[in-house]
Formats: C-alpha cells, structure tokens, sequence
C-alpha cells in the first residue's frame, strides 16, 4: 500500500470515528426532519402514502467514504461531503404528487439541491431508476417553529417517489443487496428491470388519467345523505370539494373526515349549508392573498375559505388548538391588503 492510500485509509478510519460519534444525535434530527416535512405536507392538505426517515448507518457511511472513482476519492471530506447522513422518504399515489411535494419544501425550505433522477434516466433514453432527489435545511429567514430545533443548522436529503416507483427501486434494491448476480444472467435481468420500469411508469400514466377523470367528473354526482349522522361524510365531503375547487389536489382521506369535524363544531352539518356558505367568498382574492407556490390540495383549500370567513371563531375551535399560530400567521395573509 502507497503512502497516499495510507493516508486515504487513516482519514476515511478518522471520518467514520468522527460519525460515530454524532450518528445517535443524527437519528433525532431524522425524527425532526420527518415530524417537519409531515406538517408541512399535512397544513398544504397534500396527498401522501407516507414520510419515513432515517440517519444514515455507520457502516453505509464507511462504504460511501472510502468510495472512489478512477482511483480518486469520490468524497474527499466525507462529513462534509455525503450528504445523505439525514434522510427522508415520500411515498405519493400520483407523479403529480411528487411535483407537489417537491414545489412545497422548496416554498417552505431552502433546497441546496435538486435531482429529477427519472428526467435523467429519460434523457438517457432509458427506463429505470425514477425519484427525486431534494437536499434541503431550514429557510434561515423563515425558520422553523420551537418544536423542530433539532433541524437548525443541520440537512437533509429527501427522496420524493410514487408508491409504484418506490416499489421497482426497493425490490431492484433488495434483489441486488442479496448477493453478485451471475454474469450471465445479468443483461436479461436487466431487460427485465427495465421493462418493469417501463410498465410501471405507463402505469403511473394511467392512474394519472383516471384521477384527472374522477375529479373533472365528480362535482356533478347526486349525493345520497345520510339523515341519521349529522356530520358530512368524508367521501360525500371529498366529492363536494372536488368539484368545487378542481384545480387542487385530492388530499389525504382521513383529513376529509378531519375538517368534516371542524365543520360541525361551526354548525354545518350539510352540503347544502357548506355550498351557500363557499358561494359567498372571494376564492379568487383568498387565493392571490395566499400566493400559493405549490397547488394547494382541496381541504387546505377549504380550510382557508373557513377561516377567511369565521376569523378568529375559526382560531378557536377546539379542533384547531394545535395549530392556532399557524393559522394567525395565515389569518393575517388573509387580512392584509
């Protein structure tokens, strides 16, 4: 061994030490990144399967920082330079989710970078690995509330996936981690990867279609109600909005049923009440006052509307005690002229 391979080894030996040392630290700021970006996906009322972290393992961290590349070390200071010691997973039903999730943190979080990897594939003229990639830590102008100061000063990479795109890379992940593949069986396995990626990209096309379809068709269903629940069902409620607001984003189910709550703590208990109370707003003046960057899903889309018209009643309710400065600080957007 060379004395410069020497010298390599001892710092890559010194680095994984180093991280070591500060990886239990590093799990708390995963659970805060994840706690972090779940509000922000939730308050957005974006829909999502799932947000998921993790600090990187010591031993993942070895394997990256003793990397080369043409005999080059890939990561010449790896604290510094792997940048995926924090990481957090969304899974979204839809590729439009994605863009969605994407275009939020780059609102609400300073992105250091961002990889579209399936443009990349595609520019390639291939099928295969498809996610995007977001390296991001907290607005320094904008900051974070006091229940996420474990994230301050730190970053995190965030992979943003359809649930079929998350399956094609685990299952390629995991088929790959179980061992060397042999030789000559690996152009058909790639084939294979390949054309499973194909079909799932057509298939995440089509998924795409058929929620573009319902949710251009849906405000104009006849609703059967229920006389004997006095709240409005969440599927009823999901159906309502989807046709009142259709230029957002279907949000998560168990948030119809959520705001379906709210709404009774105000006294409206039907569609027919809801519609007379939504056709009396400026949804156009709400919106340019709220300036969303992001398509805002169809209960935020609700929740603000709400809470342009009852103020600080809205503020009140016992559903809402968990968010109060969130919603003064919108309150306020909403007021301002």
């Amino acid at each position: 061994m060379s004395e410069d391979e020497e010298r390599r080894q001892d710092a890559v030996q010194e680095a994984v030490q180093r991280y070591a040392a500060v990886q239990p630290e590093l799990r708390q700021v995963a659970d805060g990144f994840v706690a972090l970006v779940t509000a922000l996906l939730d308050d957005a009322g974006i829909n999502y399967v799932s947000v998921t972290g993790r600090a990187k393992s010591v031993a993942s961290f070895a394997g990256k920082a003793a990397r080369t590349v043409d005999g080059a070390p890939a990561y010449p200071d790896p604290l510094r330079d792997v940048t995926d010691q924090v990481g957090v997973r969304v899974v979204t039903y839809l590729h439009g989710d994605v863009t969605a999730v994407a275009d939020l943190l780059a609102d609400q979080l300073s992105v250091l970078d961002d990889r579209d990897m399936g443009q990349e594939t595609a520019r390639q003229g291939r099928f295969g690995y498809a996610s995007r990639h977001l390296l991001v830590a907290v607005d320094p102008v904008k900051g974070v509330p006091a229940a996420y100061d474990t994230v301050r000063a730190r970053s995190a990479s965030v992979q943003i996936r359809t649930i079929l795109q998350h399956a094609w890379a685990e299952f390629e992940h995991d088929v790959r981690y179980k061992g060397t593949i042999p030789e000559e069986h690996v152009p058909d396995l790639d084939r294979r990867f390949t054309l499973a990626a194909g079909l799932l990209e057509l298939a995440d096309r089509e998924f795409s279609a058929i929620r573009d379809r319902l949710q251009a068709t849906m405000g104009d269903q006849h609703l059967t109600i229920d006389e004997s629940d006095p709240r409005i069902s969440a599927s009823d409620l999901a159906t309502f909005l989807a046709g009142r607001f259709q230029d957002a984003g279907w949000s998560r189910t168990d948030h119809y049923a959520w705001i379906s709550g709210l709404l009774l703590e105000l006294g409206i208990s039907s569609l027919d009440e809801l519609a007379g109370l939504l056709s009396s707003i400026d949804a156009p003046g709400i919106n340019a006052r709220m300036a969303y960057r992001y398509p805002a899903g169809a209960v935020r889309r609700l929740d603000d509307a709400l809470l342009a018209v009852f103020g600080t009643r809205y503020l009140a309710l016992h559903g809402n005690l968990h968010r109060e400065q969130a919603l003064t600080t919108r309150l306020e957007k909403l007021r301002a002229q």
